[in-house]
């Protein structure tokens, strides 16, 4: 029986879970098998801010449907303090959207409760 050489692996290199590919610790996915070694650090663009707040702004007009889909809730939960902050901002801005939505509906309902109580008052004024 010969003796194979086993490649050496670098020190600060780790293995996949999946295939035991040595990988960088830098990587986020396995060049090999596809696997996700760790998550994406989230993004703080300007473009990516506007999109989660205004999200954040019309999220209660869709009654809340789409909330799993809403990414504030992992800004609000990362350890980065600038994607802390946008998931803080995103969620005040959630909460008084909500806020003025509720007051705008109850607003709505009394005016039209109102309004149909003056048009009842007006007919029966018309048959007295």
């Amino acid at each position: 029986m010969e003796n194979v050489p086993v490649p050496s692996v670098p020190p600060t290199a780790l293995l996949c879970p999946v295939c035991h590919l040595a990988v960088q610790p830098e990587f986020y996915f396995c060049p090999n098998c596809g696997k996700a070694l760790k998550e994406r650090p989230l993004s703080a663009s300007g473009t990516t801010q506007a999109w989660i707040y205004a999200l954040s702004i019309v999220m209660p007009m869709i009654a809340f449907l789409a909330i799993k889909y809403w990414p504030g809730i992992r800004y609000l939960k990362s350890q980065d303090t600038n994607t802390k902050w946008i998931g803080i901002v995103a969620t005040a801005l959630m909460a008084i959207s909500t806020i003025v939505v509720f007051w705008l509906a109850m607003v709505w309902t009394q005016n039209i409760i109102q309004s149909s109580l003056n048009s009842i008052g007006n007919l029966s004024g018309l048959s007295g």
